[in-house]
């Protein structure tokens, strides 16, 4: 007899769930189940698919050695009802179970399925905190109760002070929060980089691998060379072999892009964290540790645990805080199609090409080839930022709605209008060219504004803030080049308009 069915999701690959906290291994079922709707709502590059299931694979038989009865639905399987809804129908049918345990869902549009489960399978469901992260979502609605902007650098010195992560007594470690201003060193291109530690594909993979191909071949991305960590042990070698050889290096590249090296001193564990093969609260205390143990500089250290205990939660807060409907925001009115590039990579501009190569690829790419090409290319050219939103969830290894949305919406796109970001994240061609070896063999010249030759960025840019300046005169972070702009004779203005709509009207 099947007291409860304990469902886990894709991204519960965690022994220490709540849902599996609260069950009893002797008397209750694991549901674990891979799902064409949860592969094909948008459509999942092949590496992301390959590596969830895998990673769930290899879970469902970590769940076993612990003494959990785990019915694990393959993608192939007879009774794959193709969706959470039948196939829990499925299993309550089978099972007979007294009541439905599952941890609350990171994704709304799953979350709010379980919720209209009791009342549609007439059983109860129990739904229970997700206590991997450190900020519930209703510790954050507190904090931002009253707030008129939701800077994440306030919320980042309270989750120091919470966690007591780089702190000295009540102060923080070396007398400031942020050493933001020491990361931002252009890297050189024979510097050693390291690479994340790669993983061999065992035999479970290979069959996974083998089911992408045949059923999401026609899905964007590169299946193979597969190199994911599938397993905690596989994460925390990875994670380990990180710090060691790349974190010291870290901080101070953390911004950098160079042709041909997707990677150079980032942990790329962000897949791990978000499927829960990593908790974040121990990589940080090992990167502190490392810190305290003179193996690696304080901005170091600092950037990247800023980068879990701050961003991450912060944004898992603001997703939480804002949906449903956040998705929808369009601050700037933008409504141009994702350019086709964004698919296929076939675009004269090296820096875009880089990034949509490396993610087609990888499956991945780091924070500032998001934020500063993709992305800002995408603010410029005035892209739908919902397209861009689906384009981001869609591709990479590492995306969850929850972490990805406020990432695009907030902070690359503006498109929430400031509640995230203090300013659009709009740059001309000048940044990327500080920033990386790009524009050094592109076809389009970085130093030109307009013209055939110029660099689509730096029109674009001009343009942007041409067209928007009503919307952005008033941030006193943007007046300045509302300002600038106005001094252009009127005759570079037509120019700079000229330039941006040809090379529109090109994509």
């Amino acid at each position: 007899m099947v007291r409860n069915l304990i469902l886990v999701l894709g991204d519960q690959l965690t022994p220490s769930l709540s849902s599996l906290a609260a069950g009893d291994s002797a008397r209750d079922r694991v549901l674990m189940a891979e799902l064409h709707d949860e592969a094909n709502y948008v459509r999942h590059h092949q590496k992301k698919i390959a590596f969830l299931f895998s990673a769930m694979r290899h879970f469902a038989q970590e769940l076993r050695g612990l003494g959990w009865t785990v019915d694990y639905v393959t993608l192939d399987a007879a009774d794959n009802k193709g969706n959470f809804s039948d196939q829990v129908a499925h299993a309550l049918a089978e099972l007979g179970p007294e009541r439905i345990v599952v941890t609350q869902a990171g994704e709304w549009r799953v979350a709010e399925m379980l919720e209209g489960w009791s009342a549609r399978f007439g059983v109860p469901v129990d739904i229970l905190p997700d206590d991997r992260f450190l900020c519930t979502p209703a510790a954050f609605r507190q904090w931002a109760a009253g707030r008129k902007q939701l800077r994440m650098e306030y919320f980042y010195r309270d989750m120091r002070r919470q966690t007591g992560l780089l702190m000295d007594g009540d102060q923080p470690a070396g007398g400031q929060w942020n050493f933001d201003a020491e990361n931002r060193k252009p890297a050189a291109a024979d510097l050693f980089m390291p690479g994340p530690k790669a993983c061999v594909p065992d035999a479970i993979t290979q069959e996974v691998l083998a089911l992408v191909a045949a059923r999401f071949g026609h899905h964007f991305g590169d299946l193979t060379p597969f190199w994911f960590a599938v397993t905690r042990a596989d994460a925390e070698s990875a994670f380990a072999t990180f710090v060691r050889q790349a974190l010291p290096q870290f901080g101070d590249f953390q911004d950098a892009m160079l042709t041909g090296e997707p990677f150079l001193y980032h942990a790329v564990i962000a897949q791990y964290l978000n499927c829960g093969l990593l908790d974040p609260l121990r990589v940080c205390r090992a990167v502190e540790a490392a810190y305290r143990a003179g193996r690696v500089p304080l901005n170091a250290a600092e950037g990247l645990i800023r980068q879990i205990i701050g961003w991450r939660e912060y944004v898992r807060g603001i997703y939480w805080l804002k949906m449903p409907g956040y998705e929808r925001s369009n601050f700037f009115g933008h409504t141009r199609a994702l350019p086709e590039f964004y698919w296929t990579a076939q675009t004269d501009m090296a820096c875009i090409k880089a990034a949509v190569t490396q993610t087609r690829e990888q499956a991945y790419a780091h924070h500032i080839q998001r934020l500063m090409v993709t992305g800002n290319f995408a603010m410029l050219a005035g892209v739908d930022p919902h397209a861009l939103h689906e384009w981001y969830l869609a591709v990479y290894a590492d995306a969850y709605e929850w972490v990805e949305l406020p990432n695009t919406v907030g902070m690359s796109q503006f498109a929430d209008g400031g509640l995230l970001a203090s300013k659009p994240y709009a740059a001309s061609g000048a940044y990327i060219n500080r920033m990386s070896n790009y524009c050094g063999g592109c076809r389009y010249d970085v130093k030109q504004r307009t013209g055939l030759r110029a660099c689509p960025f730096n029109a674009l840019y001009w343009d942007f803030i041409a067209r928007h300046r009503d919307r952005i005169a008033s941030n006193p972070r943007m007046a300045q080049m509302v300002r600038t702009y106005d001094k252009f004779a009127p005759d570079e203005q037509r120019k700079i308009a000229d330039s941006a709509a040809a090379f529109l009207a090109s994509l």
